[in-house]
């Protein structure tokens, strides 16, 4: 973390460099953008055809077919969820949460796009709703959503506490992803990946720069709505932080279940097809 108190003197023109403008790494302007209007008409007469319930401290996995739609629902009390996403057809195609931030931001809500790791870097789902899209971002820098953090998980736990705790949200989502694939959790493992953290309030601390998290402002009946571009195998952890006010990673927390909810629309939406994989040829030629 930067340091409070600075040990270097600074230059004559440090006042200068400081007032230097930001630029934005990746302009987007370019970025084909999904048809909002189009994604949120084919919900008019869609079917629920699935629901999946993930307890408190546990993870599931769950299916959704391209140009269906899925929610992540608040049912109960506040509780943050870890989201991971993998094509269906190759798992080694997953949710590459970086490089969701640095096209989209910190912080993700209606409109933005969540995308899949290098070679493949496609749209695989994008948000159509947020019932949290009224918070913004407070007077600490806080927001909802975010991609920066990674997921609580038991070698961090080891790490700081000298002590194993096996509900992180790593391990939940290790055995919901080994159990659907019927493989052991080790050979499965590399495959669980930095994660979206639905609800979760978090942001950066403005002295040190660390990332924080605070109590989330999710209420019953809160939801997070995704259109799958892709054929998705998705897996949700109800992290054992509860609302996350307080600490992570403890059977201390009040927790409280999730759900998933699985819609499909009577006809895709207007002039959507799913997304190719990137056409970058990968020949890293000189």
């Amino acid at each position: 973390m930067k340091r409070a108190a600075h040990e270097v003197t600074e230059p004559q023109d440090a006042e200068a460099r400081r007032r230097i403008p930001p630029v934005i790494c990746y302009p987007v302007d370019t970025l084909p953008r999904p048809d909002l209007a189009a994604y949120q008409a084919a919900r008019d007469g869609w079917e629920k055809v699935d629901e999946v319930v993930v307890p408190p401290r546990e993870a599931r996995c769950f299916h959704v077919p391209a140009g269906s739609f899925f929610r992540i629902v608040s049912i109960e009390g506040p509780q943050v969820g870890d989201l991971n996403l993998w094509s269906a057809d190759d798992i080694n195609e997953r949710f590459f949460s970086g490089k969701t931030r640095a096209l989209h931001g910190t912080h993700l809500s209606t409109g933005d796009q969540l995308w899949s790791f290098l070679p493949y870097l496609r749209p695989m789902a994008t948000i159509t709703h947020d019932t949290l899209d009224w918070y913004g971002f407070d007077a600490f820098g806080g927001s909802v959503h975010d991609v920066i953090g990674t997921r609580c998980d038991p070698y961090t736990h080891k790490l700081l506490s000298g002590a194993e705790y096996h509900h992180c949200c790593h391990s939940n989502l290790t055995r919901a992803l080994s159990e659907r694939l019927g493989k052991p959790k080790q050979e499965v493992e590399p495959a669980v990946h930095d994660v979206l953290n639905v609800f979760m309030c978090t942001g950066f601390t403005r002295d040190t720069g660390q990332y924080f998290m605070k109590a989330s402002p999710v209420r019953p009946g809160d939801y997070l709505e995704f259109f799958a571009e892709i054929d998705l195998l998705g897996a949700l952890s109800a992290c054992p932080g509860g609302d996350c006010s307080a600490e992570h990673s403890s059977d201390a927390a009040v927790c409280h279940p999730l759900l998933v909810e699985v819609y499909r629309p009577k006809v895709p939406p207007a002039g959507w097809t799913s997304p190719p994989r990137s056409g970058y040829s990968r020949k890293h030629e000189d």
